[in-house]
């Protein structure tokens, strides 16, 4: 009975005579407490109850299923604790209650289905300790723990569980060093750390996980070097080890993992050169004691004073400037840089540009220090009479790094010429490929969410990561670039703010019609709540594949998004999706919709928004693993 209307409570009686086995009522809008003749049905094997708003004590709720392999619960407002009846479902695969209210300690009872696959109890309020019986789950391909508040060691016991295949503790209150023996996990794929309280050196055992893609260790306590080890994680896209107290060099054999998409180096004291590796250029490597360059482009390490150096937007940053205008922000050559991009694109021959607005026109520039850039040159006119979005861009810029935001090289602000300096985003903006019926089409539903949670991280890291915090105002599709792999890049930022804490920070009214937030109309006033609503606008479109117009009035006002509605809300141009996709495209619907609540309170912040989707899984088949 998956996605449909129902409402209320479940019927009493639905299991008589204890032959029920299967069970799905998940995305639905029932509300009040499990029937007791479901509390007590022993013959279940496959239930779902996810994505409702049931209730009560969980339990009380819930009884002893021999035959049960598979149970989600998640997505309701269950209380109490879990109990110590899960560990006597002894043939259960698969258990999920994330995101409920669910308090106390984790049961040690669960160490004893030692068939378990898959446990998920994220996002609830347990406390205590992750139990050393854990250790006995030998069979466990999946551990999420994360956004709780459990405290003490990882038990030495969990280093059993050599089937890992990803496991997430973060945001709880661990402490206590990372132990060596999880480098004994060698079919981990992700591994995640971040936002607790983890002291010490990184274990150079890491190293052995050799098919490790994702490793977040941010927001600890870490000191010592990085280990050169990591350099043998070969298929690493994804490192960040921000935010820690982490000193001496960066290894310089990290510059051999080519597959690295995302460094996130910054806040901790490290110094010295930086790997040669193209995505060291583009990594976050704020607030540490002294980096400098050893790549092409990057100043010397003995010359320390015209390397860049930003620690926050208020306190500014080192240019690297000269008498012709120029400004370098990347620790390039601004002069050298200057005078090669003219002679690349032959003074701006208009073969090289590669598209043209009201503002100016944008080139496609090969060269050999940085391969192909894209130069932005302003109209003279415009530059005179919009000086301000000029100058709000290149401050914006110059103050962020993150993987969904279009890197900014450099810029020029002489008479002559008018410059900005970026990255070449490969596939272009988002407008043209949804607005292009065959690019469309090569846009499926994985692409699709990597899209919405790219562009909802870049607006987290603006608005929580960045001091002050920066609001767009412009989040459209316009405005989002694609790169060869689909990944987003949040660009354009000349109409974007720097909130001041103690001002009004009133402004005129600025944006794309379809986007704007309604009380920007009225009030004038900017708040990060402005890009959440242009947000919650786009995640729709992306999912539509054209702008919703007075239909997103309609979805404001809905309590809940249901299977029907669902259909309607889907781009046609592309298959259906199948029911794992579609369970967080309807999750992303939902929060999509919340964001455009009238009232700015009412909407849910980007940090949210960005956590609650990093936690939803959505992979192409040939990366889902079958037991889960």
């Amino acid at each position: 009975m998956s996605y449909n209307h129902f409402s209320g409570n479940l019927p009493e009686r639905l299991c008589q005579g204890g032959k029920l086995e299967i069970f799905t009522v998940n995305g639905n809008k029932l509300t009040g407490p499990i029937p007791r003749s479901l509390s007590k049905c022993s013959s279940f094997k496959r239930v779902r109850f996810n994505n409702n708003s049931f209730t009560g004590n969980l339990s009380e709720a819930f009884g002893i299923y021999p035959e049960l392999q598979f149970i989600d619960l998640s997505d309701n407002d269950f209380h109490g604790e879990l109990g110590n009846n899960w560990g006597k479902c002894e043939n259960l695969i698969d258990l999920r209650i994330a995101r409920n209210n669910i308090s106390g300690s984790i049961p040690p009872e669960i160490g004893n289905v030692q068939g378990l696959l898959g446990l998920d109890i994220s996002l609830n309020h347990l406390i205590g300790q992750i139990p050393k019986e854990f250790g006995r789950l030998t069979s466990l391909v999946k551990l999420s723990v994360q956004n709780n508040n459990i405290s003490g060691n990882i038990p030495e016991e969990l280093g059993s569980l050599k089937k890992l295949e990803s496991l997430d503790l973060s945001d709880n209150r661990l402490n206590g060093s990372i132990p060596t023996r999880i480098g004994d996990f060698v079919h981990l794929f992700q591994l995640n750390l971040s936002n607790n309280k983890f002291g010490q050196k990184i274990p150079k055992e890491l190293g052995r996980i050799t098919h490790l893609t994702v490793l977040d260790l941010s927001y600890n306590l870490l000191d010592g070097e990085i280990p050169a080890q990591l350099a043998s994680l070969l298929d690493l896209s994804n490192l960040n080890l921000s935010h820690n107290g982490l000193s001496g060099h960066i290894p310089k054999e990290l510059g051999s993992l080519t597959g690295l998409l995302d460094v996130a180096l910054s806040y901790n004291k490290l110094e010295g050169p930086i790997p040669n590796n193209k995505v060291f250029m583009n990594a976050s490597l704020e607030g540490n004691k002294g980096l400098c360059g050893n790549v092409t482009g990057f100043q010397p390490c003995k010359k320390p004073s015209s390397v860049v150096k930003r620690n926050s937007i208020t306190k500014g940053y080192v240019e690297s400037r000269n008498g012709d205008g120029w400004l370098s922000i990347s620790t390039l050559d601004g002069k050298a840089l200057y005078r090669d991009i003219l002679n690349a694109t032959e003074e701006f021959d208009a073969k090289f540009c590669i598209g043209q607005g009201g503002h100016g026109s944008v080139y496609k520039v090969n060269l050999p220090s940085l391969g192909n850039i894209a130069v932005k040159r302003l109209n003279s006119s415009f530059q005179n009479t919009h000086p301000k979005s000029f100058i709000n861009e290149v401050r914006a810029l110059t103050g962020i790094k993150h993987r969904n935001i279009v890197n900014l090289y450099g810029y020029c602000s002489k008479a002559q010429h008018s410059l900005l300096v970026y990255e070449y985003v490969e596939r272009g903006s988002l407008s043209s490929i949804l607005s292009n019926e065959a690019e469309s089409k090569k846009l499926d539903w994985f692409k699709r969410v990597n899209i919405v949670k790219g562009v909802a991280f870049a607006l987290s890291y603006m608005h929580q990561d960045c001091s002050p915090p920066i609001v767009h105002r412009d989040i459209s599709r316009s405005n989002v670039l694609l790169d060869s792999e689909y990944e987003a890049r949040v660009a354009d930022f000349g109409i974007a703010k720097l909130l001041k804490p103690d001002s009004s920070n009133c402004t005129v009214l600025a944006g794309t019609y379809g986007y704007i937030a309604p009380e920007l109309a009225y009030t004038r006033k900017v708040t990060e709540m402005c890009d959440v609503y242009s947000f919650g606008v786009l995640a729709l479109e992306i999912i539509k594949g054209k702008h919703l117009g007075e239909y997103i009035t309609a979805l404001a006002n809905l309590s809940t998004i249901d299977h029907e509605q669902l259909s309607d809300l889907l781009d046609e141009r592309i298959p259906y999706p199948e029911e794992e996709v579609e369970d967080v495209l309807v999750f992303i619907t939902k929060l999509a919709s919340s964001c455009l609540l009238e009232a700015p309170k009412s909407r849910p912040t980007m940090h949210f928004i960005s956590h609650r989707l990093s936690s939803m899984d959505a992979r192409p088949p040939t990366h889902v693993k079958r037991a889960l």
